[in-house]
């Protein structure tokens, strides 16, 4: 009687998890089960391709492996002068966005986060409205700016209008991280006898490098993949970055109505393993730069 009354009857268990606790586990792990499919068969799928020879392509019913994989779709990608010149073109465009973003980024994020001045709350709002606007919005303006600016068919016009778009965003992150770090710091090099660069540039650049790598690597990857304005700003084969470049291969190496499906899954698996070795490599610190801002410290 007494146990009834005072101590409820414990729930039933499965080894060490209640009913409850295992019902919750099964279902997280089928929901993450269902996310892992959605993001990696698409890249199973072109790498799956870019193994098959053409007669295997088009093969029915389809074929969910390759039986008789060949290297002959990368061979052929790699020999092509076009995509050969494409890859340079992205990676100069694509370091060079990173490069002027993290250097005028940081500079106006230092000021932004460790200032105080009339107007800095509204100053901030409106560089994140920029990155609201769709492209397509500003497509027109900015193709009147390019032939103004006389950088039609350049990398220029490129690295000009990605920073559009990426300059905004990298200054409101990493706004963030400058803000929250302890004003000490800056006393101390002040009192040491650092000038205000060298505050910035010793002290507080450093401590932000969780920010700088986040904000840099997605950069890059948004510079590397940007379509619309390459196709729009780039006319000859010798100025084309990946991405139109890999569009045109239809067009290029099709012979009649046949699409090269092998070329492209090819192409495409080549210009996505850079960017996930980046990620892998420099994934502790853009988890550290994602969510540095999220809890005051």
């Amino acid at each position: 009687t007494s146990m009834a009354a005072g101590n409820p009857r414990p729930g039933l268990r499965v080894g060490k998890f209640t009913i409850g606790q295992l019902a919750s586990r099964i279902v997280f792990y089928i929901l993450v089960g269902i996310i892992l499919l959605y993001t990696l068969v698409p890249f199973y799928w072109a790498v799956r391709s870019s193994l098959m020879p053409t007669s295997e392509l088009t093969a029915t019913p389809v074929k969910y492996f390759p039986t008789s994989p060949t290297l002959e779709n990368f061979r052929a990608v790699f020999q092509n002068p076009q995509f050969q010149r494409a890859l340079i073109n992205s990676t100069i465009v694509a370091l060079s966005v990173t490069a002027l973003a993290l250097v005028v980024g940081a500079f106006a994020a230092y000021a932004l986060g460790r200032f105080r001045f009339r107007g800095r709350t509204p100053v901030l709002y409106l560089i994140l409205s920029m990155t609201m606007f769709p492209q397509i919005a500003i497509l027109g303006s900015l193709f009147q700016m390019i032939n103004q600016f006389n950088l039609y068919n350049r990398l220029g016009s490129l690295v000009l209008t990605y920073l559009v778009f990426t300059l905004p965003f990298t200054v409101w992150v990493l706004t963030s991280f400058f803000r929250q770090l302890p004003a000490a710091l800056e006393e101390a090099a002040y009192v040491d006898g650092a000038t205000p660069f060298q505050t910035f540039y010793k002290v507080l650049l450093p401590l932000a490098g969780p920010g700088l790598v986040t904000t840099g690597l997605l950069a890059f990857i948004g510079a590397w993949n940007e379509f619309l304005f390459a196709v729009s700003f780039t006319q000859t084969p010798d100025h084309r970055t990946v991405p139109p470049a890999i569009a045109n291969f239809a067009g290029a190496t099709g012979s009649g109505f046949e699409v090269p499906w092998g070329s492209i899954m090819a192409a495409t698996v080549i210009v996505t393993v850079p960017i996930v070795v980046l990620v892998l490599i420099f994934q502790r610190k853009i988890l550290a730069g994602l969510t540095a801002g999220a809890v005051k410290g």
